[in-house]
C-alpha cells in the first residue's frame, strides 16, 4: 500500500510539472516560447524604399541654410539656385550612368570644377569662401555660442 502511494505522489508531481511547463510555452505566457507569443493584428505591408530626392529637392533643403550663411538677396539667391540644381542635376545623371569608376571620378571631378568656376564669377569673393566653407561643413549651419552667465 505504501508504494502505491509513492507512485501516485510520484506520478501527481511528475503531471503538475508537465502543466507548469506547458503553461510557459502556450500562446497564453509571456509572449515568445515554443507555442509563439501573441500575433501581430495588423498585417505586415512591404514598405516601398523612399523615393531619391531631385535635384530641386535637394537645393530646396539646403537654400535656407546657405542664403542665411551668405547673406543674399533675392536675386543672388535665385542665381545661385540655378547653379546648384544644374550641376547636381548632372551629378545624378552621372551616378545614373552607372560608369566605371576611373571615368565617374573624371567626370565628377570636370563637373566639379565647372561648379566652382561658375560660383566664382556669380558670387563675391567673401560670399565664394563663405560658401566652400558651408560645403566642406555639408551645409550645417554653424551652431551660435551661448554666452555664459557669471556667478556673483
Amino acid at each position: 500500500m505504501k508504494t502505491y502511494h509513492n507512485y501516485l505522489f510520484i506520478a501527481l508531481l511528475l503531471l503538475s510539472g508537465f502543466a507548469e511547463a506547458q503553461g510557459q510555452f502556450g500562446n497564453r505566457g509571456m509572449g515568445g516560447g515554443m507555442g509563439g507569443g501573441q500575433r501581430n493584428p495588423i498585417p505586415q505591408t512591404p514598405q516601398e524604399p523612399p523615393k531619391p530626392l531631385t535635384a530641386d529637392e535637394m537645393v530646396d533643403n539646403q537654400m535656407p541654410n546657405i542664403s542665411e550663411a551668405l547673406s543674399l538677396n533675392p536675386f543672388e539667391e535665385a542665381v545661385l539656385r540655378t547653379t546648384l540644381v544644374k550641376y547636381i542635376q548632372k551629378s545624378i545623371e552621372l551616378q545614373i550612368l552607372q560608369l566605371p569608376p576611373e571615368k565617374m571620378k573624371e567626370a565628377m571631378e570636370k563637373l566639379v570644377k565647372e561648379q566652382e568656376e561658375e560660383l566664382k564669377t556669380n558670387l563675391t569673393e567673401e560670399q565664394y569662401e563663405a560658401f566652400m566653407q558651408l560645403q566642406k561643413d555639408r551645409f550645417k549651419p554653424k551652431k551660435k555660442k551661448k554666452k555664459k552667465k557669471s556667478k556673483e
